[in-house]
């Protein structure tokens, strides 16, 4: 009774998402994606799935996606992407996320356990090509490449994870960072560009 007394907006929290839930189960249902055992979402995501692309997610999924259910802040709902045919989300069990974004033209593969912090974003794909004269004549000819963040990774706010990247398991990603190669396991690594600062343990 004293955690509700010390924290009653916790309190309004859970009555909030109790409240969201049958929407938000409808949500996932009108894209097709099956509801997992243990899913705690507050607020309700944004999703964006092509009609014939996969994503897939395990038990224990947990979403931020209101302001106040986080006191870092959640600048949008969470949003989950497959953006073109054939792209795949992937997302393992005890999953957990604030106010991010998984976009994915290709695919993303997300192990067990990842925790990524508020606001950050991970996606596949550079939306449009580089060149100027292929963005007038091919605007959705962009490069993509998958992305695999293995077990046990927490990444920090506010990062971006871009395409190619494989971040190793039990890695920690620094708030801020922009990480634009692979991150071997066990490693602490922050930056723009990204790099390791250290082993952990």
């Amino acid at each position: 009774m004293n955690s509700v007394l010390d924290t009653p907006w916790k309190l309004g929290n859970e009555v909030e998402r109790w409240l969201a839930y049958p929407l938000a189960r409808l949500v996932f249902a009108f894209y097709g994606i099956p509801w997992g055992k243990g899913w705690r979402l507050h607020g309700i995501p944004i999703i964006q799935k092509h009609r014939q692309s996969t994503i897939r997610i395990g038990p224990g999924l947990g979403l931020r996606s209101k302001m106040a259910s986080n006191p870092l802040g959640v600048n949008h709902p969470v949003i989950l992407c497959t953006w073109q045919a054939g792209a795949v989300l992937q997302i393992g069990d005890d999953f957990a996320m604030t106010g991010g974004t998984l976009c994915a033209a290709e695919k993303i593969s997300i192990g067990n356990h990842v925790n990524i912090g508020a606001n950050s974003t991970v996606i596949d794909t550079d939306f449009h090509p580089l060149q100027p004269d292929l963005r007038l004549e091919r605007p959705q000819d962009a490069q993509t490449a998958p992305i695999v963040i293995e077990d046990h990774v927490f990444i920090g706010m506010n990062c971006l994870i871009l395409k190619g990247v494989r971040v190793g398991t039990g890695s920690v990603i620094g708030a801020g960072s922009i990480v634009t190669r692979d991150v071997p396991a066990g490693v602490i690594a922050a930056g723009n560009p990204a790099k390791v600062l250290k082993k952990i343990g």
